[in-house]
């Protein structure tokens, strides 16, 4: 069973923009695409460069969906579930994120 965890408010992410929430003792990055209280988290470790630097990538759009591009070798992950798309064994964990009373949560 998940427990929600508040990791931020929902004013501390810049609209268009990822950032790092440490949740039981995991790095998780956390993004706000845009202006609406829709976030999306996966984990922060790309699993080419072997660093926590996710939440530094550039988010960008490929058919429709929404995308982070490593800042490092540039590989994509879904914000929604964390898949890969140039390597799907290469995914990384996703987490369900919810905003209560401006107060952003992670699921954990």
């Amino acid at each position: 069973m998940s427990q929600w965890i508040t990791v931020c408010n929902l004013d501390d992410v810049i609209p268009g923009t990822g950032v790092c929430a440490l949740v039981n003792g995991e790095q998780v990055a956390l993004f706000r695409p845009d202006t609406s209280d829709t976030f999306y988290a996966i984990s922060n470790m790309d699993p080419f460069a072997q660093s926590n630097v996710l939440s530094r990538g550039l988010i960008c759009e490929h058919d429709g969906e929404l995308w982070v591009a490593s800042p490092l070798k540039k590989q994509r992950f879904a914000l929604k579930d964390g898949r890969c798309l140039e390597n799907v064994e290469a995914s990384v964990k996703s987490y369900q994120v919810q905003v209560v009373n401006s107060e952003v949560q992670i699921a954990a």
